[in-house]
């Protein structure tokens, strides 16, 4: 099995969640022209709201982890369904309302997420308490949650369709 642990580099953590943050919202602007057919990417299906869920289901998952080893708890296994379900909520038109409310819970998560890691020290982040990635590395992690959004791609062009 390959190593799958982050690539980590010298930007700061904050920054490159907070950037990921941006680049899903900027993606999701274009998504109230969805067609309402779900995109395959590799071997999942992906929708509007089911991007948006991810992203916000993945911040919140590492960012629990974080915080019960930066306090010395156990960490709770998540319990997500992740890509591997698809909802009824998921296949809803993506509203102007929708893309509102997104705006909205990722941004406040992204500067949760940077104010933590803002908060830590360098030892901190890259000799991170309890077992597991690092710190940095989570915040590394969390920002390939982009993938999600790239999964559903831009979808300015009116009538436009996400890509294969």
């Amino acid at each position: 099995m390959a190593d799958e642990t982050p690539i980590t580099d010298e930007r700061d953590p904050a920054t490159v969640v907070t950037g990921m943050v941006d680049h899903v919202l900027s993606l999701a602007a274009t998504w109230t022209a969805w067609d309402g057919r779900p995109v395959r990417a590799d071997d999942r299906v992906y929708t509007p709201h089911k991007a948006v869920r991810r992203v916000a289901d993945h911040m919140v998952d590492h960012l629990a982890e974080l915080e019960a080893r930066l306090a010395g708890e156990p960490t709770i296994p998540d319990r997500w369904h992740a890509s591997a379900s698809t909802t009824p909520g998921d296949l809803a038109p993506f509203t102007d309302q929708d893309l509102d409310e997104a705006g909205s819970r990722l941004t406040r998560l992204g500067r949760i997420w940077a104010v933590r890691l803002d908060a830590l020290t360098p030892e901190q982040l890259d000799h991170s308490p309890g077992e597991g990635w690092t710190f940095r590395q989570i915040a590394f992690h969390v920002a390939e949650s982009m993938y999600y959004a790239d999964s559903v791609g831009d979808l300015t062009a009116v009538g436009s369709t996400p890509r294969p």
